[in-house]
């Protein structure tokens, strides 16, 4: 998956874009990891029960240069997409969603398009 100015996660009726004010140690302060590649990765639980839990994922992987990002929510092993907008869990992990990305945003990492 290549990385992109706009993002929309399965199900999100909003699009997401990077802040035009982003700055790496923003990134670092809340979680983001460097990868060997250098680009910038954050993967949180949605489970509003346990941060431990890792059943369903978000996934946010911001480029090296800040010129665009990848996200996506994701099985356990990130190897599938899943929409946890639906399912009997719903509207927990979506307040959990919802959570982190107002913290993302709060950070000036990411804003609504």
């Amino acid at each position: 998956m290549l990385f992109e100015k706009q993002m929309q996660v399965d199900g999100d009726t909003e699009t997401y874009e990077l802040h035009p004010n982003i700055k790496p140690y923003a990134l670092k302060d809340v979680g983001f990891q460097v990868s060997n590649a250098g680009n910038y990765t954050l993967e949180r639980s949605v489970d509003p029960t346990s941060p431990y839990n890792k059943n369903q994922m978000l996934k946010v992987t911001v480029a090296k240069d800040l010129s665009g990002f990848k996200m996506a929510t994701t099985n356990a092993s990130g190897n599938r997409r899943i929409n946890i907008f639906k399912g009997p869990h719903a509207t927990e992990n979506v307040e959990q969603y919802h959570f982190i990305l107002q913290n993302l945003m709060d950070r000036e990492i990411l804003q609504k398009k």
